[in-house]
């Protein structure tokens, strides 16, 4: 039985990502900030799973997982890793706290620097462990590639996260692990339907106020439309599994229209986006 580390696998694309690895024979080994959660999910998947209660930015008990589940394994190596844990944090770029951008790079980006140093040596950078060498999967966005106003915060961690991967794979060529970048479109999960919990009082002065409606409504509608969080799954399984996985496996509902706005030119784009939200310049 093959072993797999999943940070955030309390609910949306972690929470599918382990009911499809548990249910393929895998054992999974979730992270989960709440003992509450972490009871929950050993009811629904059994015995092949095993909770990790850490925050990803903590690394003290991010450090502390992996020992534990380095003592799981026996000596042998885990097979994979999926870097998922993460957030969403909207608002204007001229107006958002540092620290709520901060919040969202520590949660994004560090995270998952965080959990790759704790679990990398389990992976097969420890020559002392037997066994295939893992591979880490990193959970990025079509946002990866692609900038969305009002929402710069989560579009540069998940640019980060393609730069990060990009290096990190020819890095750990060193020790055989692969790294491949997943990036979904829109995906039917809680990250999106937070949206309406916003606190957008903040903003009642601001010009951007109208746009942000906008952009709080779009999230929503996402939460409801987009893919279901099984298709990711099934992707991550396909990259932890190939023989020659992609280094990049981009899934999304409406290919056409991500299709546009990659090649359409920039600024066509720019106003396309800004007068949909409101954003073109008044007078």
């Amino acid at each position: 039985m093959r072993s797999v580390v999943i940070t955030g696998a309390s609910t949306g694309i972690g929470w599918a990502i382990t009911k499809f690895l548990v249910g393929r024979g895998y054992r999974v080994f979730g992270s989960v900030r709440k003992q509450t959660d972490a009871d929950r999910l050993t009811g629904e998947f059994g015995t092949n799973f095993t909770p990790l209660l850490f925050d990803v930015t903590d690394e003290a008990a991010v450090l502390a997982a992996a020992r534990k589940v380095r003592e799981a394994l026996s000596g042998e190596t885990l097979a994979g890793l999926v870097n998922n844990a993460g957030v969403a944090v909207a608002g204007p770029v001229l107006e958002l706290s540092a620290d709520d951008f901060r919040r969202q790079m520590d949660i994004n980006v560090i995270g998952p620097v965080i959990a790759t140093q704790a679990f990398g040596p389990l992976l097969g950078a420890d020559p002392s462990l037997k066994g295939p060498k893992g591979r880490i999967v990193m959970i990025s966005s079509v946002a990866g590639k692609n900038g969305n106003p009002l929402l710069a915060p989560y579009c540069t961690s998940k640019h980060a996260i393609e730069g990060l991967s990009e290096s990190l794979r020819r890095e750990l060529m060193l020790f055989g692990i692969d790294v491949i970048i997943v990036a979904p479109g829109a995906v039917k999960t809680p990250i999106w339907s937070k949206a309406e919990q916003i606190d957008l009082s903040v903003y009642q002065n601001s010009p951007y106020l109208p746009a942000l409606n906008k952009v709080m409504t779009f999230m929503m509608k996402l939460g409801e439309t987009g893919l279901p969080a099984e298709r990711i799954a099934e992707v991550v399984l396909e990259a932890l599994t190939a023989e020659r996985p992609k280094v990049r496996y981009q899934i999304t509902p409406d290919r056409m229209r991500h299709l546009m706005t990659a090649t359409l030119p920039k600024r066509v784009v720019d106003r396309i986006i800004a007068k949909r939200l409101g954003l073109l310049p008044q007078g």
